[in-house]
Parts: C-alpha cells; structure tokens; sequence
C-alpha cells in the first residue's frame, strides 16, 4: 500500500486543510531529480518542500493515507515549517508509542498476518510507533499472554483477526486489570475497574461487528490510522453470571434461541468455512424453534435516548456523554440513601415463548446489516438494548429478518418487545420446572416430541447462549452493563462528511 499524493494547489479554490490532530507525520522532500508540473516551480533557482503525510476521508467511512507536498523558495522557511510542526506533533500526547500487537493467522480467510504487513505496519513505521508482535498459535494465548506480561510499558494492544481475537484481547485485558485492583469478577455485583489501555481493532475477520460499529467500516487502513492519531472511545461492556460464577463478557450480542441455535450448530460444520453460517441460519429458519422462559430486568431510566428513537450512536455522541453523567449521579445518590439501590428497584417480569432473545452494547451493524440489531443502540450510555420476539409464525418471523437489512422499523411488529436496560436475567421454563421438582420425565418426552416435530413451533427445553459468537450452554444468567468499561482507538462513526475534495 501507499499513500495519494497531491502537492499543494496554487489556486486556492483547491485548497485543501489538514487539522494538526489529522496528520501523520511530515518530512523533508528530497526535490532533486524531481518533476514540477507547474511552471512556478521551475522558475525558482533552488526550491525547497517538505511532506505532510496525513489522513484523507473516502467513501463510507474510510480513511485513507494521503500526501500534501508543500514547497518553498527559502530553505530556513522550509526547517521552520518542518521543525514547528513537528513541535505541534510531539504535544498530541493522546498519540501512542509503543503497541502490543496479536495477530491471529486463522481467523477470518486467513489473511491477518498479510493485511497487517502490507496496510498497517508501513503506516506504524510512518508514524514512529514501535510493535512487539506475537502471531497467535492457539486459542486463547492473546488472553493468557495480558495476564502474564508486563503490560505497563505499552500504550495500547491491538487486536488484528476478527470478532473472536477481539474478544481474547478484551478478556486479558479486563481480567488482568481487575486482578491487579484486587477485584473478584465472579461477583456479579463488582464494581469493575477500567483499565487504562485502549484497544485498536484491525479488521482481519469473517464479520467484524465490533470494528464496524465504532468506526462503520470494517477496512484495515481505516482502522490503522485511526490507531496512529490515537482517538479513543469509550464502550460499555456486559458481564455475564451464572451462579456466581462470571461466564463470559460480551460488548456486541448476547443471544438465545435463533442466535443462540445458529452458533451451537455452526461450530459442528468449521469443515464449511465461513459458508457455515449461511447452512446453519437457514437450518434454524427452518427448525423454528421456540422457547420458554422468563426474563426479569431493571430499566435503564438514566439514559436520555430510547431504542426507538432514531438517533444512532455517532462520533461525540451527545446521548453517551449525557447518560454517562446521569448514571454517575444516580450512583452518588444511591450511595448516599437518597435514592433506591440497586436491590430495590422497579423490576420487570417478562414470561413467555420467545423465538430469540437478543441483548446488544452496540448496533450490531455490519456489511450484510448495515444498520444492525437495534440501529439507535449507543456503545457508551451504560445500557444495553433487550429484544424480546416472541413466537410467532414463520412468513413473520422472515418479514422480522428482512428489515435487518433495509430501513424499515424493525421493532414495529406486535410480536417484538423491546426494552433499554442496565441489568437482566433469563431462566428457562426447563430450569424453572427442574428446581420446582414437577415431572421429568413427562418433560422430557415432550421435549423429544418437539425436537421431532420443528415445524409445530412447541417450546424445545433448552438454546444456548450466543455471546459475541461464543457459545454459552448455561440456561441461566444474570447480565449486567459496565458503562465505558473499555476504551478502543476510535472516534464512532462521523457523521454523513463529504470525502475530501482529492479523492
């Protein structure tokens, strides 16, 4: 890869700005040799330039390295230009130096070490950011590394695979921080502690939900140069319980029933390669599965956005910082006694059959759904959106899915519930019956029955759990959100900005 360049335009229609937060670096130009286009130039004895490497906006959210090749008549104007900007450089101190970097070889098609080598580290090297790399060889090493490393002398760990390397990253990091606070994360009640090591994301997977939900697109160099300018956004992550025991954390979906089937049955077919996911949807559509339960939760009354409200989540997200501000208050409240605590407050029951129970930190867009699970989703307010389908038949259920991928209301179907919450919990009926000591064995039997008989839509025992694409098989959970428990290298999605002029 390598940078558009353009010099610097004398009519200053075509002028183009650079913000100083925006550039890379700048160097001297080596101008000998050099082929001036404009008749300007040629007229100076001895022109001296200087390159500003920079970031230049495309289509769709992508980022692109460019050049700005600016010239001038005297050689100490030219050092002054070099040596103030490089002044104004050295006092982004938000910028990070030196970065751990896994590399998972596997994920994805297989090309992360590749997209890493020819997209990310010329621009590293550009920007005067020193790696250690370490390409993963089996699971869970990138987790088991954070926790046994010295991780101070980094500004940053970066994370190039797809989903599940992200995960592994965000895992490590947030357990190696609580360990060291001295905080027990089988408590489903522990106050987490942030850590104060961002996350970059290099895209290298098969869907890259995360990456395109804080930057909205899932493209290497976007993703890269965002790392190098070093922008931070704060997201909110869940922690899932299950008997006092913490069982996973999850920052995109956390699903069960058609999620929850879809994942359980794809990890049989890994021999397919990523057309799994496609066979084993398509299967689930058709097994229409449903099941029975109850979920209890807590509302998020501290946000001041709705999952209906039509405001997505974007860069400087007013809706974050506002929700953010209110929780912390509530909390100050609540320690004080002025005000219910957690234990106390107004709990909802929900119980029925559902088709799939989806809980999201984050829009859950990627490219086959650009707007995602819940498009008004926000990745820091201190919630989580909880979607409730309940059984309905299969042309409906299709229509639901349908409008994932258009601009239609997905929400707006009399079969679909949807709540924004802090906290919930999911039993199963199977579980309930089971600690109530009803019959077993006439359960059982129907549980056989329907498993038979898909097509009947009849509550099947038990799904499992989809947490950003892992699978879970405990029936029973306890979820809570953590607001802006983590930070990545990112800014969230920028408003509709035109792409820059020289594109």
């Amino acid at each position: 890869m390598g940078p558009r360049n353009w010099d610097r335009p004398s009519n200053p229609r075509d002028a183009c700005s650079v913000p100083v937060s925006e550039i890379i670096a700048v160097e001297e130009t080596d101008v000998h040799g050099k082929h001036h286009s404009s008749g300007k130039w040629q007229k100076m004895e001895k022109p001296y330039a200087f390159t500003v490497h920079c970031v230049k906006r495309a289509r769709r959210h992508r980022w692109k390295w460019a050049q700005v090749t600016f010239w001038c008549p005297e050689e100490q104007l030219c050092h002054l230009w070099l040596q103030t900007l490089r002044e104004m450089l050295e006092k982004l101190t938000s910028r990070p130096k030196h970065l751990l970097v896994f590399i998972n070889p596997f994920g994805g098609k297989g090309q992360g070490k590749r997209i890493y080598e020819r997209k990310v580290a010329p621009l590293f090297t550009l920007a005067s950011i020193t790696t250690d790399i370490i390409v993963t060889e089996h699971a869970n090493q990138a987790k088991e590394t954070l926790y046994e490393i010295n991780i101070d002398k980094y500004d940053g760990i970066v994370s190039v695979g797809g989903d599940g390397m992200f995960s592994e990253v965000l895992h490590g990091l947030i357990g190696r921080t609580q360990r060291s606070a001295g905080v027990n994360q089988n408590h489903p009640r522990a106050v987490l502690v942030p850590s104060s090591l961002r996350i970059g994301i290099i895209p290298a997977g098969s869907t890259d939900c995360v990456c395109y939900s804080t930057v909205g697109t899932s493209d290497a160099e976007t993703s890269a140069l965002h790392i190098v300018v070093g922008d931070s956004l704060a997201m909110d992550v869940s922690s899932v319980h299950h008997n006092s025991t913490l069982l996973r954390y999850s920052v995109s979906l956390l699903g069960y029933g058609f999620y929850g089937d879809i994942i359980k049955d794809s990890e049989k077919k890994r021999w397919l390669g990523l057309a799994r996911y496609d066979f084993s949807g398509l299967k689930t559509f058709l097994s229409h599965h449903c099941y029975e339960g109850t979920v209890s939760f807590l509302p998020a009354q501290h946000t001041v956005g709705s999952p209906r409200d039509g405001k997505p989540c974007r860069a400087g997200c007013f809706v974050c910082r506002q929700s953010k501000q209110q929780l912390e208050e509530e909390q100050k409240k609540a320690l004080y006694g002025l005000e219910a605590a957690e234990d106390v407050e107004e709990w909802q029951v929900v119980c029925g059959k559902f088709l799939a129970i989806n809980a999201t930190n984050m829009s859950c867009a990627c490219r086959r759904s650009p707007r995602g699970l819940s498009p008004a989703a926000h990745l820091g307010d201190g919630s989580s959106d909880l979607i409730l389908i309940r059984k309905c038949s299969r042309f409906n259920f299709l229509r639901f899915l349908i409008r994932h991928t258009n601009q239609q209301d997905q929400f707006d179907f009399t079969f679909v519930e949807v709540y924004r919450v802090k906290k919930f919990q999911f039993t199963s009926k199977h579980v309930e019956d089971e600690d109530s000591d009803l019959k077993e064995e006439g359960k059982k039997r129907f549980g056989h029955i329907c498993s038979s008989h898909p097509s009947c839509c009849c509550a099947v025992s038990n799904s499992s759990w989809n947490c950003d694409g892992e699978v879970l098989h405990s029936p029973a959970i306890e979820v809570r959100v953590h607001c802006q428990l983590v930070r990545l290298f990112a800014r969230g999605i920028e408003e509709n900005l035109k792409p820059d002029s020289h594109s």
